[in-house]
Formats: structure tokens, sequence, C-alpha cells
């Protein structure tokens, strides 16, 4: 008998929900440059505490392949293929390793903030330098100057989204588990 982990009906319509929850906060954006700032990690991070690493990480890749088939999730309510071989290509496939380096973090240390914000800083350097990298090849920037453009003026916004989920992230899972939702 082979055994395997099945994902029930209730934790694919958490992540379903949660899949929705960054559809729709994704495409808010406010266009500052060549990447815009967007809600798209802050929305990550509430379904990584939402669901947990793995499922918070599923839900982040059907975001991906959402926006990919062309629905406008993506930031400035843009979508398709092509969005992932434009300027912001890396960041969104950086979103991946963002919600998986988060995840790992926070499941392992829910109730320790700090913790959860380096998880979150972990991440997030992640998905930074794979965008900077992608940007600046697409660009033929020097890495450094696609650095200044599309990661130094978000680095304080980014901050606060990650201080914002650290204190509320928590009580979104305290609140699923008391009502028998988080698995």
């Amino acid at each position: 008998m082979e055994n395997t982990r099945r994902i029930s009906t209730r934790q694919l319509t958490l992540i379903g929900v949660m899949t929705a929850v960054i559809c729709i906060l994704g495409p808010l954006s406010l266009p500052i440059g060549i990447v815009p700032v967007s809600l798209t990690n802050l929305a990550i991070f509430f379904a990584i505490y939402a669901l947990g690493g793995k499922k918070g990480t599923i839900s982040c890749i059907v975001y991906l392949f959402i926006g990919i088939i062309g629905l406008p999730v993506f930031s400035g309510f843009s979508g398709g293929f092509t969005k992932l071989l434009g300027p912001t290509g890396g960041y969104l496939i950086g979103f991946i390793f963002l919600a998986s380096i988060s995840g790992i973090f926070i499941d392992k240390f829910t109730n320790k903030i700090y913790m959860c914000l380096l998880g979150m800083i972990l991440g997030s350097i992640v998905t930074y330098i794979l965008g900077t990298i992608w940007l600046a090849y697409l660009t033929k920037m020097p890495f450094n100057s696609a650095l200044s453009v599309a990661v130094i003026p978000f680095l304080p916004g980014d901050l606060i989204k990650m201080i914002l989920a650290a204190l509320i992230g928590p009580q979104i899972r305290k609140r699923l588990i008391t009502a028998g939702l988080y698995a």
C-alpha cells in the first residue's frame, strides 16, 4: 500500500482562497519606474501564515500560472507569458523562492517574530537577486545600476510589509487554528 499525503478538499479550498487574495492584491501597484511597488509580497507572506510554507508556496505558484495564462493578476493589472520575459519577470519567478524560504522560517519559528522576519528578509534577498540579474540582462544595464533602480527604492516599503506580515500573520494563523481550518 502506497503512503501518500493528499490535500483535502478543505485545504485545496484554502489554497484557492489565498491564491485569490494574492490575485486581488498583486495587481494593486504604484509605478515608480521599471519595477512597480506592489502588494504581492505582502499577500504571499499572508498566504504562508494562513496555509503553511508548502501550501502557501503552492498558492504562489498557482497565482503565477493564472497570470501566465493571461489573467490580469500581475502588477498594474497585467498578465501573460510575455510578462515573464519583461523587466519584472525575474522578480515574478523570485516569488516562488520568497514563499519557500519565508515558509521554512515561518513554519519553524511561528512565534519568534525576529526569525520570521529573517526568513522574509532572506526570501526577499533571493527574489531581489533573481529579479535584478534578469533586469540587468534584459536592459543591458550594469547589475549595480539595476539594483539601484529596482531594489534600493523598495527596501523601506518591503521592510514595512514584512513587519506588518510578522505582526498580523500569527494572528491569522491563530484564528484559522481556532476555527479548525489550519492544517
